[in-house]
């Protein structure tokens, strides 16, 4: 008889890295089709510090922004999702003081959804009246760093899809 060599766990394992990567989709926290964008790299080093590394649920990697004034990330969603929260996790120094969220459907323009104000802590729950939308932008604003950098270790939008 032949062996699995990925066999199903159904106990809990305390990090995602842990799991056989067979079972591993390629982000792990990016729903499959997901196209995410970010106003900029640390010094262009996408192998480092580029978008994926918000998503690959590891405690090792982040999304670091070069310098500037406003810093952003956008997600485009392959169908309609209904969204109402966000998961963020800042490096402590490295977070924004407010945020906006703004949001759309296929082919119509960006509107304001909430406005945040999140802590210089390790991770926030933030939560935000139901919105259906297809395209989703983070804006981080008056950066706690000196030269406005951002680094975001998770982001996960949570909601349902359509």
């Amino acid at each position: 008889m032949r062996r699995d060599p990925c066999p199903r766990r159904s106990l809990p394992v305390p990090f995602p890295a842990a799991l056989p990567q067979c079972h591993l989709p390629r982000w792990p926290g990016r729903a499959p089709g997901t196209h995410p964008q970010v106003s900029s790299v640390l010094n262009r080093d996408v192998k480092h510090f580029g978008k994926k590394h918000m998503f690959d649920a590891s405690e090792e990697t982040c999304w670091n922004s070069d310098q500037g004034t406003c810093q952003w990330v956008t997600l485009d969603f392959p169908h309609s999702v209904k969204i109402s929260q966000l998961h963020i996790q800042f490096q402590g120094g490295f977070s924004s003081r407010m945020c906006t969220l703004e949001g759309c459907k296929a082919g119509q323009e960006l509107e304001r959804i909430s406005t945040l104000y999140p802590e210089d802590s390790n991770a926030m729950q933030i939560s935000f009246a139901e919105t259906v939308l297809d395209k989703l932008k983070i804006t981080f604003e008056n950066s706690t760093d000196f030269f406005g950098r951002i680094v975001v270790y998770h982001l996960r939008v949570l909601g349902e899809r359509l």
